[in-house]
């Protein structure tokens, strides 16, 4: 079996528009959260949502590559980019080199939406424009970023609700471990336009807590009130280590292991149980002990039932051992299908700058969260060993464990 290695990382979110500005964000507990007025105008009851800057792509990309873009392919595109950058990788080389491509996303609405209200005022396909196809499919990221980087390697969308993008990284590391490619560029993207996130403020799932809006993500805490939908992309550059080596590449970390489950009960029902299949299968992978772990990125949205279910198995697995704990989503809301790649590059910024992030609003522990060893402030400590949970709905779980190379 290969090991595989992180050479490259990107990333467009609501902390920052490029891996310096979301560290520093990071590093200073600052948040990302917003108001979006238009959103109670069209319906919804909460208007909380991440603020994310839309790219400028005119003058960056050519116009026939431009019409297929969706929203969330628009912010994989600046995620991308920067991976690559960061990896050393170029167009001549993936001009001759067979690269792979797999990202997390599991909607397309804006493109679904828009198009289908010209159907139903206009009457007329032909009005819709070529680029629409392409906009609205699930895999909207992967075949624009296939086309836009000529990559052709493995080619496809993980769609699996808010674990997305942590199964594409884990489904990236088999391919790479068992030989089936050299390089896959891995990743989640999210829209953050409000067609995509009504069903979910319908079923009353968002904070309402509009008058602070960064005070509104509260992972963990007792008096939080729901999750806070946000949005961008984010891209890593996962490597077989020999090749790496022979490239002369800079690597970031390692991907040590990946574990799954899926909980098999109710279709939006956490389970504790299923969590920690996940987390020590990923442990298992990687070949550590629950006692190596230093830093564990917490998947908790700041919902009821999911962090009370997270805490019950962290703290099975975690209680009296010394990680800290944090969930990033107390800065970032919940980025649903990319949050498992983005939350990646954190811990990956925080492994490079020797910190870990705060859990920002944790002020009041339930009597689940209270034997969590919670960073309610930024830690300044070495970060080795990392273990990050996503989950998602339909009961999908799913566990990373990276690790600074030795």
């Amino acid at each position: 079996m290969r090991r595989v290695v992180i050479t490259g990382s990107g990333i467009w979110s609501c902390l920052g528009c490029n891996l310096d500005e979301v560290r520093n964000s990071l590093y200073e507990g600052r948040s990302g959260i917003g108001v979006e007025p238009e959103r109670i105008g069209y319906g919804y009851q909460s208007s909380l949502t991440g603020i994310v800057k839309k790219p400028a792509l005119k003058g960056v990309l050519e116009r026939r590559l431009r019409v297929g873009l969706s929203e969330e392919a628009e912010y994989a595109y600046m995620a991308t980019r920067e991976a690559l950058a960061n990896a050393g990788v170029d167009e001549d080389y993936l001009l001759k080199n067979e690269v792979g491509v797999l990202f997390g996303n599991d909607s397309s609405a804006k493109a679904v939406v828009e198009s289908a209200n010209i159907m139903a005022e206009k009457k007329d396909s032909s009005l819709l424009g070529s680029g629409w196809i392409f906009q609205s499919m699930n895999s909207t990221v992967n075949m624009n970023m296939s086309t836009i980087f000529h990559l052709r390697g493995i080619n496809f969308s993980v769609s699996a609700a808010c674990a997305s993008g942590s199964h594409a990284i884990g489904l990236g590391y088999l391919f790479i471990k068992h030989g089936l490619q050299d390089m896959v560029i891995c990743g989640g993207a999210q829209e953050t336009n409000y067609y995509s996130m009504a069903s979910f403020d319908a079923l009353g799932a968002f904070s309402k807590r509009m008058d602070e809006p960064t005070k509104a993500s509260r992972p963990f805490d007792r008096d939080r009130d729901g999750l806070i939908p946000s949005g961008g992309a984010a891209a890593l550059v996962l490597e077989d280590y020999e090749h790496a080596v022979a490239r002369g590449a800079t690597i970031l970390a390692e991907v040590g292991g990946y574990g799954f489950s899926s909980n098999g009960s109710g279709i939006s029902q956490a389970s504790a149980e299923g969590s920690v299949l996940a987390m020590r299968r990923s442990m298992e992978d990687a070949g550590v002990q629950v006692a190596d772990i230093d830093y564990v990125n917490a998947h908790a949205t700041s919902t009821h039932q999911g962090d009370m279910n997270e805490a019950i198995a962290l703290d099975n697995l975690f209680r009296g051992q010394r990680a800290w704990i944090s969930s990033t989503k107390s800065m970032t809301g919940h980025e649903c299908w990319m949050a498992g790649a983005s939350e990646i590059v954190y811990c990956l910024l925080m492994m490079q700058n020797n910190f870990v992030a705060p859990n920002i609003n944790f002020e009041n522990p339930d009597e689940y969260s209270a034997n969590l060893h919670i960073a309610a402030q930024r830690v300044d400590t070495n970060v080795d060993t990392v273990l990050s949970n996503s989950f998602g709905f339909g009961g999908t779980n799913s566990s990373l464990v990276i690790r600074k190379l030795k």
